[in-house]
């Protein structure tokens, strides 16, 4: 006896069915494009090794220059800069992007309540004999009177109950053999019922996703939020390393201006040292015009650091997100220093920048586009399923079996003819993907030259630097020996003003040097990637975001107040110092 074979129920072939067709994802999957990866920079042979430091690992690469008003600024900057917000808040638009492209793959549930109330007008003519010069009546009664029968009439009946009747007419001939006196029946309109219609339902719709249609759209929206935020962390590291360029070149300002008040002291002193020679007829008149005209132009270039100096505060301020009239940065007795930068390999730095990240992930983007346009030559199946209940005239048992109606079934769309279209959106996909393999691989070469120019820049810069200050400790040298012997009345005035002036302008150097070596640091650490680890931005909500902005907002009140506490903690000790000496 052949044995029957077990009973499978059809739904559940369509079920396995459509699981088997649903991991079918067209399109090619994501190949990391080839790219030049050297072993090594070419211009960190002889470079000066540093340990890894532990602020790079900790995004706070800035205090490596050990400054904590530098550090505070920093943190106002993470808070409240507003280009910083800007990529922020596309970044939120990324992520809820995916969101939404993860719903599309869920089915879709509505819900319908509806509630209608209508009314059909119905009237007839009167049967019977006709006689001339009778009447008859037919339709609707006219009720308001406007001369014809229409819905305003139906709410007048309603009102006033008032139907209407026909009128009779006689006439001397019968057409129908009745009565010469015949009388027509007279037709009324019958009153039409307002019918109550109530409808409670549920529809679901599914889209099967056979093709992976949605998977690789899902797939391209997270690769944009990851290059989102790589974007963020792109900008913020732009904005941290504008505002360190900018306030370690204002302190060299300082520095500058210290050098130039101390010169002004100097010079003032051989002013006077001159007009005494001269009043006691040592020295010529030339040789007192000569220091004051010394003494006047150094007072002039302190002067014109001012406004440099002011530029440097007010480019702060805009970057920390407050008026140039709300912030004021004091003049410190310290020079900063360059730090040893750890440079490490040229294949660290693919992962460390945040643009080379930000690039690569538009790629896997367009990659997956690519498959979505591919999906346009297949159907697209959807699922869908309402059901409820309706009644007319009456709530009561609404919800009971007689009133329940359903129905279920698959939708199949397919384009059949689109003249080209959706070959031209392959082409235009392809196309996409090959401008972004391009410009992921300028990104990467772009990253390495900027690493190899910052190297080489330090390098000779430090030399450089060197150098100069080798030139001024022989240039102060000569200047002393050249004022002995001004004041042993061996030389002239000139000959003391032309080495002053070469002093004077070979410190300045060093500082310049100094200046051009801070900014050349910072820009290689910007070069490197700062810290960023490669990290995806934390998906915070709204709410959390505001937590943490009031949060670090109280820090950097904590912050200032403690700061003008110190401040004035040292005044009251320099005003007891003064009235200690003074006493």
């Amino acid at each position: 006896m052949r044995t029957r074979p077990p009973f499978i129920p059809k739904y559940l072939v369509l079920v396995m069915t459509l699981g088997l067709l649903s991991a079918c994802t067209l399109g090619p999957d994501y190949k990391r494009p080839d790219i030049p990866e050297p072993t090594e920079y070419r211009e960190s042979k002889g470079w000066k090794l540093a340990r890894p430091a532990d602020v790079l690992h900790k995004d706070t690469w800035w205090e490596l220059y050990e400054d904590p008003i530098l550090n505070q600024l920093v943190r106002r900057l993470n808070d409240s800069n507003q280009t910083v917000a800007v990529a922020e808040a596309q970044y939120r638009q990324a992520h809820a992007l995916v969101q939404a492209a993860w719903a599309q793959r869920m089915p879709s549930v509505t819900s319908s309540s509806t509630f209608t109330r209508s009314v059909s007008s119905s009237g007839g003519t009167s049967g019977g004999s006709s006689s001339r010069g009778g009447s008859t009546s037919g339709g609707g009664y006219d009720c308001d009177g406007d001369g014809d029968y229409d819905e305003d009439d139906e709410y007048c009946q309603q009102e006033t109950g008032n139907t209407g009747t026909g009128t009779t007419g006689t006439g001397s001939n019968s057409s129908s053999g009745s009565s010469s006196s015949g009388s027509s029946s007279s037709s009324s309109s019958t009153k039409s019922p307002v019918r109550e219609r109530y409808d409670v339902g549920l529809s679901v719709s599914w889209s099967a996703d056979l093709w992976g249609n949605l998977r690789r759209n899902q797939e391209s929206q997270q690769a944009l939020k990851e290059a989102n935020a790589a974007n963020l962390a792109a900008i913020r590291l732009a904005q941290q390393a504008s505002l360190v360029q900018a306030y370690l070149q204002l302190r060299v300002l300082d520095a500058q201006q210290r050098l130039l008040d101390r010169t002004v002291e100097a010079y003032s002193r051989s002013l006077r040292l001159t007009k005494n020679q001269y009043e006691a007829g040592m020295v010529a008149k030339l040789d007192t015009t000569q220091a004051e005209s010394q003494l006047k132009t150094t007072e002039a270039q302190a002067i014109d650091l001012k406004w440099q100096r002011a530029q440097y505060e007010h480019a702060i301020a805009v970057l920390v997100g407050v008026a140039p009239s709300e912030l004021s940065i004091d003049a410190v007795e310290t020079t900063p220093i360059v730090p040893d930068i750890p440079v490490g390999v040229p294949s660290r730095l693919l992962e460390r920048r945040p643009d080379v990240a930000a690039a690569e992930r538009n790629v896997i983007s367009a990659n997956a586009s690519i498959g979505v346009a591919e999906t346009a030559w297949f159907p697209d199946l959807t699922i869908s399923a309402n059901g409820g209940f309706s009644r007319t005239d009456s709530t009561a048992d609404l919800f009971s079996v007689p009133y329940r109606y359903w129905s279920i079934g698959p939708r199949l769309d397919q384009t059949l003819l689109d003249f080209g279209a959706r070959r031209s959106q392959l082409r235009q996909a392809e196309a996409t993907y090959d401008q972004q393999v391009a410009n992921y691989r300028q990104t990467v070469l772009t990253s390495l030259q900027e690493v190899e120019d910052y190297l080489i820049q330090l390098q000779v810069l430090e030399r450089e630097m060197e150098l100069q200050e080798l030139a001024t400790i022989a240039a102060k040298e000569s200047l002393r020996l050249m004022e002995n012997q001004y004041k042993a009345g061996m030389i002239d005035y000139l000959s003391v003003v032309n080495l002053q002036t070469s002093a004077l302008t070979s410190e300045r150097s060093v500082l310049s040097q100094l200046n051009n070596r801070l900014v050349a640091s910072v820009q290689l650490i910007a070069a490197l990637g700062g810290g960023w680890n490669g990290e995806p931005y934390p998906d915070l909500s709204p709410e959390e975001l505001i937590a943490q902005a009031q949060e670090a907002e109280k820090q950097r009140q904590a912050e200032e107040n403690a700061s003008l506490m110190d401040k004035m903690k040292n005044n009251v000790e320099k005003s007891l110092t003064w009235l200690k000496e003074y006493l």
